[in-house]
Order: structure tokens, then C-alpha cells, then sequence
């Protein structure tokens, strides 16, 4: 983080310092902020946050024991700490609705402006999208590494929690960060950017995820366009080609735009020639003003050639060339667990982990790849583990019922349809009078054993759902054999 006087966060989030922090009021925060006091560094902040079932400022005294120097609160605790006002507005919605919690993330939230505004060398580019907003965001990471010091921590810490929670890793030395910025709702994503002004924006997809909380398709674009417009007009909207969505954002920013495609020579930078190994890692041939340069990921599924782009699309926006973003690209390997994780036993079974989550979009995205890597095999069979998907509103059914047409249009041989609710029996219901191999399994042990009993060497195994269905222990079980 950088470096704060105890005084100076006073003075940022608008609180004040209660008697014991007045005794040590110059003294400075140079270490990250942490809500879990098992994580503090000697020089850190404590953020005592309410929660369901405990509450930080009750660990405000073992907090400072452990190293941190003060504590952010909302009321006075046995410790040195700041006290941050009572929140004003709307509340997250993140389940954090206390009034102390919302103090304290409000606090949090200027906290983060204040370093975003001292550090004058950051460069913040925002990134966000219906699917794959935290690979996108981690490939982006790999690239800009390459100039200098760089700010995106693993998984998705991507909203009015998240989000202050990563601008605080940074520290006088970084020069980019990279933030996810995700929506339950329109407005969610503009009051992120008045966290982290980004710089560069980059809009990934429109989708049907969260369809249920947003209504329409229409309205997630609404949401996402959020990002272009909050850039300055020297900022730059980097932005996906092939989704007329995304394309038309071009229109509600005075920013320059840059456009990447997989299927245009006519975007600014796109990718020719892709072609996917055996286990389906993809190699193309990147262009970019009027210049081209081989790349191989080491990540899995053509659906991450997108990403790529944009990554690269990012970079080359933020000062870096050609070279470098090829550099960054060829060197990243996944951060984020359960996004695409591949691991293969020694029996040749392969198992792809994309369980962190799950809308049609990607759920497309994870069967191309698990059709393709089967087709590459001799005698492999393709697994699909499927469980519901999240947040679809009324058009949940139908959605699920409409996973079966692209099952059957790749071959996959075998489904595991996991879980007891409306949404799986209609793909269960559909897949069956399709005359599909399908088994219904009312949970995730269930399906392991269904897998585990009937696999064969050189099998691809897929398990895929949103990540309250925790279906990451079906692939723990059947890679450990």
C-alpha cells in the first residue's frame, strides 16, 4: 500500500482518530489492508469489517498484536484506530448491510480513491463482460508485467468489497493495475470507476448472465457500457468486434476506441490462423498495425484467443509493443482457479476444472473444448459434469434446456446432469428425449462415483456450474483416481 500516515487516512476517508491513534497519529501504513487479521504484515491496516457471524472490530486489539499498525472501524475499539462517518446512499447489496458495514466499505472505498489519485504514474485499465472477466483480466496482467510493475490479484475481486481491497495492493513502484469490474444491476459499475478511474476500458462481451437480475440483454449492456463512460477523452475503449453489443458501446464514449477480432481483419488487432494443440491450447497469429508475431498460449480453449486480443489489445494501448505483448501472452499461465484448470492422470484421463462459474456463454465455450480435446484422442470418450447456472431469471429453464442442442451438435458422449432443481431436470428431460446418455445425480459425490465407476484411460472429463454448486470437487476426486 502506499505509505499513509495514520493521520492522512483520517483525513481521506473524512473520519477521525480515536484517543489511541491520536498518541500515534504520524505514524504510516505501509504494509496492505487486510480483513483477515491472520494476513496482517507489520505496517498494515485493519479492516474491521462486520460480518454474519463474526465481527473485525472485535479483533482490533490481536490486529495490532499481529503487526497493524491501526484499524479502519466504524466505532471505537480497544485499539489505535480511524472511524470512519456513517455511510451515505444506497447500500452494496453485497449481503454487508450493517450500518458499520457500510460505513467501513464506504471508508474502504475513499481510502482507495485517495492512493489512486497520489500515485500519478498508475495506469488503471478496467475490465469487464458477461464471461471470462477474470481470465481476460489475468492474461492482461501477464502482458503488462512486462513494462512494469503491475496490480491484478488472483480470482475475482470485483465488486464495492473487492474492489478497494485490490487498489490498496498498490504502491508507489506500480504502474498499472487491473481491475474486473462486475454488476448485480445498472450503476454498480460507474460507482466502481469512481474508485479506480479507469484508463483504459476494456468491454469483453454482452451475455445472458445475471439476465435474472438485470431483466434484458439490453440492460447488461447498459451495465457494462458503464466502463466506457467513465473514461476521459484521452482514455482509450478497447473493444470486442464481434459483439454488436460491445461494438455499439463505440457511440457513449469521447474516447478513442480500439477494436480486436477473431473473425475481422478490419479490427485494429485480430488473430488469423488458429489452431489448437491436443489438449486445446491455441496458437495463432497476432496483427497489429500492419505488423504480425506468432503466439502460443498455454491456456485452455480457442474461446481464450478473445481474450488474448483484448489483452493484447490493452497493452499495446498502454505503451508496450508488439514484441512484449507476445512475451506476456506466451508466458501466462492460469492465476484463477477453477477457470479451465487441465490436469491429466497418468492412465491419460484428462480432466478440465471450469467450475469457478458458469452462463451459457461459457458453458458453449467449455464443451467446444472438451469436444475438441476428445476428437484428438483415439478412442476417447467426452464427460460433460454439468450443474445449474446461476441467476438466469425466467428464462432459466429454457437456457438450460438449450445446453443439449450444442451437446449434441460437438458428440459428447456422456452427461452428468448434478443436482435436484427445476433448471437441471429440464437439460436432464431435454438431453433425454434427444436420446443423449444421460445420468441425473442429486449431488456432487454422486456424480464423482458415476464418473469414477465407468471412466476409461484417455477419457476428457468437463465439470462445469456456477460456483454455489461447488462441483469442484468432482474433478478433486476423479484427478486423484
Amino acid at each position: 500500500m502506499l505509505d499513509f500516515s495514520v493521520a492522512e487516512i483520517a483525513q481521506i476517508v473524512g473520519g477521525r482518530l480515536n484517543e489511541q491513534a491520536e498518541a500515534i497519529a504520524e505514524a504510516r501504513v505501509t504494509a496492505p489492508a487486510e480483513f483477515d487479521s491472520r494476513k496482517l504484515q507489520p505496517g498494515s491496516l485493519f479492516i474491521a469489517l462486520p460480518g454474519e457471524n463474526v465481527d473485525g472490530h472485535d479483533f482490533a486489539a490481536s490486529a495490532i498484536e499481529a503487526g497493524a499498525v491501526c484499524v479502519l472501524a466504524a466505532h471505537d475499539v480497544d485499539a489505535p484506530a480511524v472511524l470512519c462517518p456513517p455511510a451515505t446512499g444506497e447500500t452494496t447489496g453485497l449481503g454487508l448491510e450493517h450500518p458499520d458495514a457500510q460505513a467501513v466499505i464506504q471508508g474502504l472505498s475513499r481510502l482507495a480513491r485517495g492512493l489512486v489519485d497520489r500515485c500519478e504514474q498508475l495506469t488503471v485499465v478496467g475490465v469487464t463482460g458477461s464471461a471470462g472477466k477474470t481470465s481476460t483480466k489475468d492474461i492482461i496482467a501477464s502482458v503488462l508485467e512486462q513494462a512494469g510493475p503491475t496490480v491484478a490479484p488472483p480470482g475475482s475481486f470485483n465488486n464495492e468489497l473487492g474492489m478497494p481491497y485490490t487498489v490498496l495492493r498498490c504502491d508507489a513502484q506500480t504502474q498499472f493495475l487491473v481491475a474486473e469490474m462486475s454488476a448485480r444491476g445498472i450503476g454498480h459499475i460507474a460507482k466502481l470507476t469512481q474508485i479506480a478511474p479507469p484508463r483504459i476500458s476494456v468491454v469483453l462481451n454482452v451475455g445472458s448472465a445475471h439476465l435474472g437480475e438485470f431483466g434484458s440483454r439490453e440492460n447488461i449492456a447498459i451495465a457494462k457500457g458503464e466502463l466506457v463512460e467513465a473514461l476521459p477523452d484521452d482514455g482509450v475503449a478497447v473493444l470486442n468486434l464481434d459483439d454488436d453489443a460491445v461494438r455499439a458501446m463505440a457511440e457513449r464514449t469521447n474516447a478513442r476506441c480500439v477494436f480486436y477480432s477473431t473473425q475481422s481483419s478490419q479490427a485494429d488487432v485480430y488473430a488469423t490462423d488458429i489452431v489448437l494443440d491436443e489438449v486445446a491450447r491455441p496458437s495463432f497469429v497476432l496483427h497489429a498495425g500492419g505488423v504480425e508475431v506468432p503466439v502460443r498460449l498455454q491456456v485452455f480453449g480457442e474461446h481464450q484467443v478473445s481474450n488474448a486480443l483484448a489483452a493484447a489489445a490493452a497493452g499495446l494501448q498502454a505503451g508496450l509493443t508488439l514484441e512484449q505483448v507476445a512475451t506476456g501472452l506466451n508466458a501466462h499461465v492460469a492465476r484463477s482457479g477453477r477457470r479451465m484448470e487441465v490436469t491429466t492422470r497418468p492412465d491419460g484421463v484428462t480432466i478440465i476444472n471450469d467450475s469457478y462459474n458458469s452462463n451459457p456463454h461459457s458453458v458453449r465455450a467449455g464443451l467446444a473444448a472438451l469436444a475438441y480435446t476428445a476428437s484428438a484422442r483415439e478412442d476417447a470418450r467426452s464427460w460433460a459434469v454439468l450443474g445449474q447456472m446461476g441467476e438466469l431469471g425466467d428464462d432459466a429453464e429454457s437456457e438450460h434446456a438449450d445446453i443439449v442442442a450444442t451437446l449434441q451438435q460437438l458428440h459428447i458422449d456422456r452427461v452428468v446432469a448434478v443436482g435436484d432443481n427445476p433448471n437441471m431436470r429440464a437439460l436432464v428431460d431435454a438431453a433425454t428425449a434427444a436420446g443423449m446418455w444421460v445420468r441425473a445425480v442429486p449431488d456432487a459425490q454422486a456424480a464423482a462415483q458415476t464418473v469414477s465407476a465407468d471412466i476409461e484411460p484417455r477419457d476428457v472429463i468437463l465439470v462445469k456450474a456456477s460456483r454455489s454448486e461447488a462441483l469442484w470437487s468432482v474433478a478433486d476426486i476423479v484427478a486423484a483416481g
